[in-house]
């Protein structure tokens, strides 16, 4: 019985290199790669060794015969994309470890950022040379949007976490946490003691609505949610005010369905994760049964997953519904007729084909939801003002309709939705970075390749880098960085077997003692691991993977305790 690949794929194609029959794809070296949502397993090609489930970070792989409920849909989507996308599975050229000749010596190189981008740019380093590594995050924890975006319903996609502890724990590598670049240290302080700097920062900033009353009390960017839920310490356990019963989300992805599902879902189902205690005792206080997801454009152009996407419609005592609007009604009609419905597990199917068999119901927004809990998914609405006394009351939305270009416009129409709550989730954006060129447009560092350049000129600035979403804009999940990091890695090994990096101005103990001088109180991994054991126990005692420090203060006062 062949294998097939789970909702909990986190693309980072550590399965495709260890199968010995080229079964798994799309490959990084393909087209498709850096598009899809997962990889799959052609179930006639698939020789079932089980070699891609022990390999895989996330265990997301399982023999197609032991899924099981909801799972059992992951079968035909494996075997269904291989009808779309045909493939002989024969082999690409063969490719190597990347290397330094002997006589570059050992390098310095700063690593900012300690997530997924930052911990697969060590690995490369750690593996394919003999540098020694220094890691940087403003945060007294490491993980970045692994610990603090990743949803605490999805347990199963933090273990990749487990794949760079040994990198953590390289005694080749160093790790100052709780110090920013461009606040207690310049990126010229930083590079003058390192061969390379490498930034992982990722996307930190939300895009904004621009309408009127977006800044009101009671509207927050996704990340302010997200990082609610997660215990991220910048954000304050009072940030969230769930006393209004319905919700408005303007976004249809994949954190968009995040956010949707974690306000609806079983506090007691949440319990027995690592949610932060102050949401868990939010949500269990909250009295929201209504949640909208609000889309500009219409269902063929909803950005979500659909595994993600297939497990909202399965939350247990949740209605999923449409708005009814007959542009999307004819949307939906087409794509059945097209025979692409979600439940038949088309591995191409569209927006509008996952919604195959959801009601179809006229949605009044300006009266209270009706009983139960419910997601209503609206599109065609256009975000026009936020209004409210003080706080956030209500979103008018103006209804929108296809236009030729294949974008969409206004019709005049509004319509007025009452919630006590809307949550931003159209996208992050990166921030610029003192020291470094940043491109306003993209909102990501300027660079070729992941070598930083100067924009008025293209040329790169030597020994200056960049990976994730701060070199690519924020697109990929977790897997895409380590693609990302490869190639990056890849021009800065270039790079130093050119000679083309600069000697560092001073020594690895300058350095520590430099940020001991400005953050006596950073954190190195002795205190990480402490705070590491003090959450681990925290959760044992309560039957959880862990329970979160949710302050710098607590983080600080656990690390000391070691």
């Amino acid at each position: 019985m062949a294998y097939a690949i789970t909702q909990t794929c986190c693309n980072d194609a550590s399965c495709v290199s260890v199968c010995p029959v080229n079964c798994i794809h799309p490959t990084p070296d393909e087209p498709e790669f850096g598009t899809t949502d997962t990889l799959y397993i052609d179930p006639r090609a698939c020789i079932d060794c089980g070699a891609c489930a022990d390999a895989c970070p996330v265990d997301a792989v399982f023999p197609v015969d032991r899924l099981r409920g909801p799972d059992t849909v992951f079968g035909d989507l494996n075997r269904d994309w291989f009808r779309d996308h045909p493939n002989d599975h024969a082999w690409g050229a063969p490719s190597f470890p990347r290397s330094l000749p002997a006589e570059v010596g050992a390098l310095r190189i700063a690593v900012v950022g300690t997530g997924p981008s930052a911990g697969y740019t060590a690995q490369e380093l750690l593996r394919g040379t003999s540098a020694e590594i220094t890691m940087i995050d403003r945060l007294p924890v490491t993980g970045g949007l692994l610990r603090h975006g990743v949803a605490p319903d999805h347990q199963s996609t933090k273990r990749i976490a487990e794949s760079f502890a040994s990198v953590f724990h390289d005694p080749r590598l160093r790790m100052h946490l709780n110090v920013e670049i461009g606040t207690d240290l310049t990126h010229q302080e930083l590079a003058a003691h390192h061969h390379a700097v490498v930034y992982a920062v990722g996307a930190a900033a939300d895009r904004r609505l621009g309408i009127p009353g977006e800044d009101l009390p009671g509207s927050l960017p996704a990340t302010a949610f997200v990082g609610w839920y997660n215990a991220e310490p910048t954000v304050p356990a009072d940030a969230v005010e769930l006393s209004a019963e319905r919700v408005v989300v303007v976004g249809n992805g994949n954190v968009a369905v995040d956010v949707a599902r974690i306000l609806l879902t079983d506090p007691d189902r949440l319990a027995a994760t690592d949610i932060a205690d102050h949401a868990l005792a939010a949500l269990r206080r909250s009295r929201v049964r209504e949640v909208v997801l609000l889309a500009r454009r219409g269902p063929g152009q909803a950005a979500w997953s659909r595994a993600e996407f297939l497990a909202l419609r399965r939350l247990p005592g949740v209605e999923v519904v449409v708005a009814d609007h007959p542009e999307v009604r004819a949307a939906i009609e087409a794509a059945a007729e097209a025979g692409t419905g979600a439940e038949a597990g088309s591995g191409t199917a569209s927006g509008a084909a996952l919604l195959a068999g959801l009601p179809l119901v006229p949605h009044d927004g300006d009266a209270a939801p009706g009983p139960g809990r419910r997601i209503v998914l609206r599109f065609l609405s256009a975000p026009v003002e936020l209004s409210g006394e003080g706080r956030v009351e209500a979103l008018t939305v103006e209804r929108t309709a296809p236009a030729a270009d294949g974008r969409v416009e206004g019709t005049g129409v509004r319509d007025v939705l009452r919630a006590g709550l809307v949550v931003r989730s159209i996208g992050h954006r990166g921030v610029p970075l003192p020291g470094l060129p940043f491109d306003e447009r993209t909102g990501t560092v300027a660079h070729r390749a992941g070598r930083v350049v100067d924009p008025a000129t293209g040329r790169p600035l030597p020994g200056t880098y960049v990976v994730g979403w701060a070199k690519r804009g924020p697109s990929g999940g977790i897997g895409a960085n380590r693609a990302c990091a490869r190639e990056t890695v890849g021009a800065l090994l270039d790079d130093a077997t050119a000679r083309a990096l600069p000697v560092p101005e001073a020594g690895r103990g300058d350095f520590e003692r430099l940020v001991r001088k400005r953050r006596p109180d950073a954190v190195g991994l002795r205190e990480l691991r402490a705070v590491d054991r003090a959450e681990r126990e925290r959760g044992e005692a309560e039957g959880r993977p862990r329970v979160k420090l949710a302050t710098v203060a607590e983080l600080l006062a656990a690390g000391l305790r070691r």
